[in-house]
This record gives structure tokens, sequence and C-alpha cells, in this order.
């Protein structure tokens, strides 16, 4: 498999050479300063193509390529949009970046409620907990439907939660949650989330179902005239969330979008994190069903909680056997004649990690720690 390091760009505080010294070779990144629905010019996508090559990388796979709020919510004439995001795949082809990961899920991307849960013997991780993400829909958003997405035990500790919490609490649970909106657009407060919340009124899980199928029908054609393989991420957390649909959360929802464009571009992005916070998904067995679709992969894990709650455990920990989906994978590769890139998705703030301000979720040492436990896993599974 093909080491791959997620890197921010100029928004990011980790430069190229500290990403070198973790013996990553594949480099993960977008124009995030770019706003969503905009083309990405080629003579910027050789820039940054460019910066990557000369720091000894190659950029193996973009991620992500936005669908904007509209298409997801078949809002109005989309033809402008979807010429765009067209230009786009092409202007990246040209620069041979040819893999794009993306997802569907409407208005937010991964949600946490906390970004530094401690971590037994020190560090942190990124953290859902069911009660504050309940007490966020409930009693600062006011989203009383929000009640029958919950268990009442999960609801009484909301309730209790926000009854104790401070205006500073419930700030850092706002922040919390923006925080897995990559790139310098769309954060939300209060008013602001009801106001784009209510947009998607209306808008069920067939209605989303057929604007992701038109999305396809648009976009897998030039994908295959382009050389490109689509990749959608699977949803973060995967349930439904603040009233929104989601759509890409098991493996009977990776089925349909697998068969409404049945096209080997039209492909998956196996994230174990994702799939793995559903207590119904066997992530190795999902693997093995979308074996001739993973075109990338996240490598995490999670440990769950009954009421819902899960965080991040360190990569060989949690609840996922990481080693028996490592030697999928590894066996899906030799079967196709491919190398799939995978990246160590997200890590535990370690050491001077937390003093650094990296993106949530991204920082220098808990990833690096990952990477080395994933690759260790990688050169034994090839010796047996």
């Amino acid at each position: 498999m093909i080491e791959t390091w997620r890197w921010y760009g100029a928004l990011d505080k980790i430069t190229l050479d500290q990403v070198a010294q973790t013996g990553a070779t594949g480099i993960v990144t977008a124009l995030h300063e770019i706003p969503y629905g905009e083309i990405w010019p080629q003579e910027v996508i050789a820039a940054r193509n460019d910066q990557i090559k000369a720091a000894g990388f190659v950029w193996s796979v973009v991620e992500s390529l936005p669908v904007h709020e509209r298409i997801k919510r078949g809002d109005g004439d989309l033809a402008e949009l979807f010429a765009s995001y067209r230009q786009s795949m092409a202007n990246l082809a040209a620069e041979g970046v040819t893999t794009i990961c993306y997802n569907f899920m409407p208005l937010l991307d991964w949600t946490r409620t906390d970004l530094a849960a401690p971590v037994a013997r020190g560090g942190t991780c990124l953290r859902f907990s069911a009660p504050k993400m309940a007490a966020f829909e409930l009693f600062m958003l006011g989203r009383e439907a929000a009640r029958a997405d919950y268990s009442s035990d999960v609801v009484q500790a909301a309730e209790r939660w926000f009854q104790k919490s401070t205006d500073a609490d419930r700030q850092a649970l706002l922040n919390a949650i923006m925080s897995g909106l990559p790139g310098a657009f769309d954060r939300y407060d209060i008013a602001g989330l009801r106001e784009a919340l209510a947009l998607y009124d209306g808008i069920r899980r067939d209605e989303l179902r057929t604007n992701y199928k038109r999305f396809l029908d648009e976009i897998i054609p030039a994908a295959q005239e382009l050389g490109i393989r689509m990749c959608v991420h699977p949803d973060d957390p995967p349930r439904d969330i603040l009233g929104l649909p989601r759509i890409v959360s098991d493996a009977d929802d990776i089925a349909w979008i697998m068969s409404a464009v049945d096209a080997v571009e039209n492909g998956l992005t196996l994230c174990s994190g994702s799939l793995g916070a559903n207590p119904a998904n066997d992530v190795s067995g999902i693997a093995v069903q979308f074996e001739d679709r993973i075109h990338f992969a996240h490598l995490r894990n999670v440990r769950k909680d009954p009421d819902g709650s899960f965080e991040e455990a360190a990569h060989l920990d949690g609840d996922t056997d990481m080693v028996a989906l490592i030697s999928i994978l590894l066996e899906i590769e030799t079967a196709r004649g491919v190398q799939i890139p995978f990246r160590p998705d997200h890590g535990h703030e370690l050491l001077w990690d937390v003093e650094q301000g990296n993106y949530p979720g991204y920082p220098l040492i808990g990833r690096m720690r990952g990477l080395a436990e994933l690759r260790g896993v990688m050169r034994a599974l090839d010796r047996v």
C-alpha cells in the first residue's frame, strides 16, 4: 500500500519537510482556499503539484473536491455547478492527479463534540458524546424533534449536561461541531446553523439519494473519459444528525451507490473509523464486498460506548481488528494488481502536539505513531 499524509497546504502548520520525516511518500491535499463550487484553475493545481514534487512527494489523492450544498439539495439550475466540477476534474487530470475523494454529507463534514478528550497515559483524542450532541440539538438549537433520535437515557444525560454547562462550555461544543468542516469556509454560529438547516427542510433520504444519483450521472462519465477514480467517503458519524439524512453509512448504502452508476470509476474511500463507529458495520466484510471499488483507505480505529458515543482509539486498538483489515486490503491489492493509497487517519495529540494548534485530529506525532504502527503490520504481513 502507498503511505500518504493529509496536508492542508498553506493552511497547515506542519511543513512538507516535517512530513518527509514520517516516512510517507504521498500527499493527500486539496485547494482548501477556493470556495465551494468554483473551478480549480489548472495553474494553481500545477503550482501545488510542483511544490509537492519539489519536496520529494507525489500528490496521490485529492481530498476533497467538495460537492456544493446546492447539488446535495437539488436546488435550482445546477448546470454551471456541474460544469465547474467537471472542469476542476479535467484540470486535475491534466496535472496527473487522478484519484478524488469526496463526500455527500449534508451541510457538515465529520462531527465531534470534544476535540481534546483525555487519553489514558496522556494525550488527547477526538470524541463524539451522544449526550452532548443531544444537548446541542435539543437545548442550543432548539430542535425538539431530536428527542426521537436519542434514547431516553441519553436525553436525560443531555439535560443534566446542559443545566451544568457554562456559556464557555456551550461555545466549545459549537466550535467542536464546526471543526470538522475543512478549509476556511462555512463556519456557523447557532443562528446561522439554524438558517442553513432550514434549507434542507423536507429533504429526506429518498430525495437525497435522487440528488446523489444525479451527481453521479453528471460526474462519472467525465471521470471515465479523464481516467479519474472517484471515491466517496462514508458518513462520519454513520447516522442521521441534526435532522439531516445520511446515505453513506453502511454496506446497503454503499451497494446502492455502487449500483447507481455501475462503473469502477464510481468507487469508495474505505474509512475504517467512520464505518467502525456504527456497531452494525463489519468493516472487514465491507472491504471484501466492495474490493473492486476501493481506491483509497483511511485507517484509524474507534472505541464505541453503548449509548452511541465513541472516541478515536490508537490505530491498532479499538473495536476494529486492524491487522485483519490490513490483511484483506493487501490481498485485494494482489488480486487487482494495484497499490491502494492509505493514510493514518486522525491521531492522538501526543507530547508537544498539544501546543502546536494543528487541525483537530491532524497532529504530527500522533499520526506519525499511527503510520509507524500500520507500516509495521504491513511489513509483518508481507512476510507471512
